[in-house]
């Protein structure tokens, strides 16, 4: 699985995550194959990071997906916006990626079978399966990690400086407690709009 984590705080939107790969009991470090878990895409307000936690499977899909919309249609600024373009990827992920929608008999939507963050300038954002969107105003994880992710971002918050540093006590300890996150780290900034 994962853990990645997202941080608003001091003027600064910080994105980060392990970089292992794991197939059941068997673990594929960084070192035999470029594992990332986090993406760049430039959208008309600028660039934003997406990452995200499931099957491998869906990294290529998405960011492949994301990048047969038209730039015009890549919009990431709002709760709203998010949820449009997740709208317009999910035919495109069903016709093209072959996208399995259905988890459930009483589903209320098709799924997307995703978990995403989102982080650029004007915030961060997560998007589940049914398109449910969230702006969290200080920080967030996904993942088999979060949990403890959580726990040391909220224990930070009050003494860090940085959404960095935040960031970084997220990402040690879900990478120091979950047997399926593991270093090194990426992570990725960018500066937030007032």
């Amino acid at each position: 699985m994962t853990t990645l984590v997202v941080v608003k705080k001091a003027g600064q939107v910080v994105m980060a995550a392990d970089t292992l790969v794991t197939f059941g009991d068997t673990a594929l470090p960084q070192r035999f194959e470029a594992n990332s878990k986090i993406f760049k895409v430039d959208t008309p307000a600028g660039i934003s990071y997406v990452g995200m936690a499931g099957t491998v499977a869906h990294f290529p899909a998405l960011r492949k997906a994301m990048a047969a919309l038209p730039k015009s249609d890549l919009k990431l600024s709002s709760k709203d916006e998010v949820y449009d373009t997740f709208l317009k990827l999910h035919p495109l992920l069903k016709e093209t990626f072959f996208l399995q929608t259905k988890e459930d008999d009483n589903d209320p939507y098709e799924s997307m079978q995703f978990t995403v963050v989102i982080a650029n300038s004007s915030g961060i954002y997560g998007l589940y399966s049914y398109r449910e969107i969230f702006e969290f105003k200080e920080f967030w994880g996904i993942g088999s990690g979060r949990s403890f992710a959580l726990g040391a971002m909220h224990a930070a918050w009050a003494s860090a400086k940085t959404a960095k540093e935040v960031a970084l006590a997220g990402m040690h300890a879900g990478c120091e407690f979950d047997k399926n996150s593991g270093g090194p780290i990426d992570i990725y900034a960018v500066k937030l709009k007032v």
